[in-house]
């Protein structure tokens, strides 16, 4: 398999094959993420993407597959029936195709397009919506409104692709913390995802967010307060069924549930948390990671 640069997948598709069908992120200038910075954008040509789907069906089954980098639903639609009807044809035992996209790229495909795309294996689509507060995307810079967010979730809903959506604690510190977790909550009911990550937001030096932090125009919440945005963004999610985890290594409060069943066992946890305030309830700042 040839990989161009660092290669990220969400934390679910860590038994897949990654095949790298682009390079980089189209997008690329949302100011708390690095992963991409250091690669000049490009889609692959189905040459190169042929070779490493032949290479990798020399091997046993293969259940899952992740394509990379950040946005492969930029692809055209003949790009990705080309690559999804091979990856059938060669892969034994696969099952499911999983691809990152952002709104913008969702909102491009139309219905049938997206259906067409499920028909060929595409099983799951994984969404960042970081935050469902205006103001707070505004700051980020992300290329989406919620609303724009909302319409790209509920189009992969209609199509029967699974749809994971990935929000940020911490993301509008502490200045916006309440409308944040609140309006990310709102924005997650209004989606009905499948799955939802929450992941704690973790400054990497050199980004943009990095000189907000250092000028002080951004202030993080302490720990205590990152939970206590959780509990909050949970309280006012509303959803018919979904599996929500905070239990990526970034979080101080790890938690697994399915919504609704388990919403009220969850806001039970974080109060007691958040009244007890013991540092040993959470998880050790040297075991944080991205």
């Amino acid at each position: 398999m040839k990989y161009e640069g660092m290669i990220y997948r969400p934390p679910s598709e860590a038994d897949s094959l990654i095949l790298q069908v682009a390079v980089g992120c189209s997008y690329n200038r949302c100011t708390f993420c690095h992963s991409f910075r250091e690669k000049t954008f490009r889609v692959k040509s189905f040459e190169e993407i042929r070779e490493d789907i032949d290479e990798a069906s020399a091997y046993g089954p293969i259940r899952r597959v992740f394509l990379a980098d950040g946005d492969a639903l930029v692809m055209t639609q003949p790009e990705l029936v080309r690559v999804l009807g091979y990856l059938r044809e060669k892969i034994r035992g696969l099952e499911r195709v999983g691809v990152y996209a952002n709104a913008v790229d969702i909102l491009k495909k139309e219905p049938a397009e997206l259906e067409e795309l499920r028909s060929l294996g595409l099983g799951i689509l994984y969404l960042g919506l970081e935050s469902g507060n205006p103001e707070v995307l505004r700051r980020i810079r992300k290329n989406a409104t919620a609303e724009q967010m909302v319409r790209a979730g509920k189009r992969v809903k209609a199509s029967g692709i699974l749809l994971s959506i990935t929000v940020l604690l911490g993301i509008g510190g502490v200045e916006l913390s309440h409308e944040h977790a609140r309006d990310t909550g709102r924005v997650l009911s209004e989606m009905d995802p499948d799955f939802v990550g929450a992941l704690s937001l973790i400054v990497v030096p050199g980004t943009p967010i990095d000189e907000d932090l250092q000028s002080g125009r951004l202030v993080l919440p302490s720990p205590f307060g990152l939970i206590q945005e959780l509990g909050i963004m949970i309280a006012h999610t509303d959803v018919t069924r979904c599996f929500f985890a905070s239990n990526h290594a970034s979080n101080y409060l790890p938690l697994r549930i399915r919504m609704p069943e388990e919403k009220g066992r969850a806001l039970d946890l974080i109060r007691e948390v958040l009244e007890r305030k013991d540092p040993e309830l959470l998880r050790p700042e040297f075991m944080r990671a991205l």
